[in-house]
């Protein structure tokens, strides 16, 4: 095995996959959703994320860009802006975190297979690709244009709630299925899906956090391990065991974001409440 990596090479790692919003949802969903915390003030965030590598612009644009989109409430105190979850990014948390904590998050819930087709139209492309995002997030596969299937029961209305209301103008149908004795599901599977891909997911989630023991900077470490297991996450369809290789390696990480959260999210906790008690300087979003 190699030498597990120091902390400015996880840093270094992560820095050109994790993109500004994957980090701060991170972030929200494990130190502000059903937190005290209050307001997290820019500069806080735009510290934290300067840590990951990410430029001051870049963090600006992107809480600017949230808010518009109302994952995030706004506050301003004289010169100085802060920010909360909205009641949508509320719910996209919310949502998440069940998988986000879940004891076997790459196995699929419940048996068969569940079928979804839609159709958008043209003019609203944001619609379309905010759709398929979603389905993505929630385990689906494109098996043939316009038809997604994703293993095992999918609560299909839970997992588009995050749309808020959005799907006015979508037409879909959702269907369960199971497979006919003789005609595996495998090349459905492989079709959906690309398996060397998903795997090479868990093996650079594994590169970069397997064999680490402790940290320097629990509160930035937490949050590019929160953002690289969101995004393991949404390359993972949780597909079952049999369409699987051997030695497939998700229970591997697994355990290694559950034993990383253990030792990280104490410290990071009180490293963000010192952060916190610093803020003060006025910042202008």
């Amino acid at each position: 095995m190699p030498a597990p990596l120091d902390s400015a090479e996880r840093v270094a790692a992560g820095r050109a996959a994790r993109r500004p919003e994957q980090l701060l949802l991170a972030f929200l969903g494990e130190f502000v959703l059903d937190a005290d915390v209050g307001h997290v003030p820019s500069a806080v965030l735009i510290g934290l994320l300067a840590e990951l590598g990410v430029g001051d612009a870049a963090t600006r644009a992107t809480l600017a860009r949230m808010s518009r989109r109302d994952l995030l409430a706004k506050v301003r105190s004289g010169r100085e802006v802060a920010y909360g979850l909205a009641p949508a990014g509320e719910s996209v948390l919310r949502e998440a975190r069940g998988r986000v904590l879940a004891d076997e998050p790459f196995a699929p819930v419940g048996t068969g297979w569940t079928l979804v087709t839609f159709s958008v139209p043209e003019s609203q492309r944001d619609l379309r690709h905010r759709v398929r995002a979603t389905l993505t997030w929630s385990g689906f596969g494109l098996l043939r244009d316009g038809l997604w299937i994703a293993p095992g029961e999918v609560d299909v209305a839970s997992a588009l709630r995050p749309l808020d209301g959005g799907l006015a103008d979508v037409e879909l149908s959702a269907f369960r299925a199971y497979e006919i004795e003789g005609f595996s599901a495998t090349r459905a599977v492989r079709s959906a899906w690309r398996l060397d891909e998903i795997r090479a997911h868990h093996l650079g989630f594994l590169e970069v956090w397997d064999g680490v023991e402790a940290s320097d900077d629990p509160l930035r470490d937490m949050t590019a391990l929160g953002a690289d297991w969101l995004a393991l996450l949404r390359a993972d369809p949780r597909l079952p065991a049999e369409h699987l290789t051997d030695a497939w390696p998700s229970g591997r990480s697994a355990a290694t974001f559950r034993r990383l959260r253990e030792v990280f999210v104490g410290a990071a906790r009180a490293d963000l409440l010192r952060r916190l008690g610093r803020s003060g300087a006025p910042v202008t979003a």
